[in-house]
């Protein structure tokens, strides 16, 4: 209402009746503010202005100023908060959340889509189609807007989260708010929530774990994508045919129906749920994770039916469904563990991949270029549950940390005229050690050998010979089919002459060479 400048028609000192009138009437439409806070809000002796103007579409409207700031406004007889009046009463109205970036659209006169609307871990908040509502931003309870609820809560969930959700009247950076003393939103503490129980099972489909990487002719980092690559790009816009990736659009519905599918499990879907209602998975969960700005549609997909879709999933052992009541299918069980292919990246990849999406989407703090802002992506690839109401924005160098950490280790390795070998796991170096016998002798221990290649049979042979020792090839302790070698003696120079001289491995990768001992020494 108030996107575009506004005509002053009058602006006159309120009369003592009027103002007696006005607190009754603030009383009456905000029961839950009392009589005294009333009061404060409307003081008995302080300065209260009328202002009657004309909004840019020619509503009449009533503005009610004090102390400089527009406190009220009066629209066909209705009374409405400022900004400014609910800073001071956050819980004034019921308050939803949305996601920092859309309030530049709102402010521009846009309404609230459902799907901009953040489900916190308590709910949605109780409303009836009709009710005034507040809006506020992810890690903030100060309200920035007012909007009227273009659905009932119950409503807004049999939707799926999808349409419009408010009419919105008012926002912070309007021109209403400009007429004031453009003073910024407090921080308020979002509400405290209870911890998850510690016992409980961490859904984790998502990225993963920590990511180390080899190439030994190159020595490149490789990290391991564990989300979605859809997933970068989905708050750049609705699915269109003609998308910048040339995927055709059932292709795009499919990526954006299997990413909110895992997004629902694994921030949605506890295991006390269980067994969920497919209907319920969908209506309540996997509608309100699609990204703003497009729209999950299941006909437009490859499965054309939830079932079918489902089908897939179970038959990839991710889930299990069964018909609990006739004609009535439920999720029974979920492999929360349930491992996911993704794409092999380098390291200096995944810091582009990271610092375009950012650019992309214009989320460089316009503050301090050394903040990043966080979209919903972000917030569910980089932040822990705790932290999604909370944390705003993130240094660049927290935001690359944290994507590689979430990261599933894997290392690749290439040998001259052969196919690169990628393994999962962390990068271990060959092992080189003295271990002290019972009969007060020394001997030489290497392990890891075969990681790099090497066959520990023949490494044991040629240091044999040149050692002049007896060796012995045996299951190495805690490692899985791995094997160590026991050379007779201090055998650590022999060793690290033989893998970095003749066989040439990077010295990075060797630990223990630094144990030799001096010329002349055995």
């Amino acid at each position: 209402m108030f996107a575009k400048a506004f005509r002053v028609k009058s602006n006159t000192a309120i009369k003592g009746s009027d103002r007696r009138k006005l607190r009754a009437d603030v009383t009456a439409a905000f029961p839950t503010l009392g009589a005294d806070r009333a009061s404060e809000l409307i003081p008995g002796k302080e300065e209260l202005n009328v202002v009657k103007l004309y909004a840019h579409k020619g509503d009449a409207v009533t503005v009610y100023m004090s102390a400089g700031n527009p406190i009220l406004f009066e629209l066909e007889k209705n009374l409405y908060p400022t900004v400014y009046t609910l800073w001071s009463y956050p819980d004034l109205l019921p308050t939803f959340t949305t996601w920092p970036l859309v309030l530049e659209k709102l402010a521009r006169g846009a309404d609230l889509m459902l799907p901009g609307v953040v489900v916190p871990p308590t709910g949605l908040p109780p409303v009836q189609q009709g009710d005034l509502c507040a809006i506020a931003l992810v890690g903030n309870r100060a309200p920035v807007a007012i909007g009227v609820a273009a659905l009932s809560t119950a409503q807004m969930l049999a939707s799926g989260l999808k349409g419009k959700g408010f009419s919105v009247l008012h926002t912070y950076q309007d021109h209403l708010w400009k007429s004031g003393d453009k003073s910024s939103p407090p921080a308020i503490a979002p509400l405290a929530v209870s911890p998850t129980d510690s016992s409980e099972e961490k859904v984790d489909l998502g990225l993963q774990g920590n990511l180390s990487s080899l190439t030994l002719e190159g020595e490149e980092e490789t990290r391991k994508v564990h989300h979605s690559e859809a997933s970068e790009d989905t708050s750049s816009g609705a699915l269109s045919q003609d998308s910048s990736d040339g995927k055709p659009l059932q292709e795009q519905m499919d990526e954006l129906l299997q990413q909110c599918f895992l997004h629902a499990l694994k921030s949605r879907v506890k295991k006390a749920d269980l067994p969920l209602l497919t209907s319920t998975l969908l209506g309540s969960h996997m509608f309100s994770c699609c990204p703003e700005g497009q729209q999950l549609d299941i006909k437009k997909s490859s499965y054309k039916k939830l079932s079918k879709f489902l089908q897939h999933m179970q038959q990839e052992q991710i889930v299990q469904v069964e018909e609990l009541s006739k004609g009535v299918e439920s999720i029974v069980t979920v492999d929360w563990k349930h491992p996911r292919k993704g794409s092999t990246l380098e390291g200096s990849e995944v810091r582009r991949i990271i610092i375009d999406y950012v650019k992309r989407n214009n989320l460089v703090d316009a503050d301090n270029k050394n903040l990043v802002k966080l979209d919903p992506i972000l917030c569910d690839c980089l932040l822990e549950k705790n932290e999604q109401h909370v944390v705003m924005k993130l240094p660049w160098d927290g935001l690359l940390t944290r994507c590689l950490q979430n990261m599933q280790p894997a290392y690749q390795v290439t040998f001259p005229g052969q196919e690169p070998i990628l393994k999962k796991g962390k990068l271990c170096p060959i092992d080189i050690s003295l271990a002290q016998k019972s009969s007060n002798k020394k001997v030489t221990v290497v392990r890891n050998l075969e990681i790099y290649g090497l066959d520990p049979c023949s490494v044991a042979a040629i240091l044999q010979q040149r050692c002049q020792a007896s060796t012995i090839v045996s299951p190495a302790p805690g490692a899985k089919d791995g094997l160590q070698v026991q050379i007779q003696g201090n055998q650590i120079h022999h060793l690290g002459q033989l893998l970095l001289e003749e066989y040439r491995l990077p010295g990075k990768y060797i630990q223990g060479p630094e144990k030799a001992p001096k010329h002349g020494k055995k």
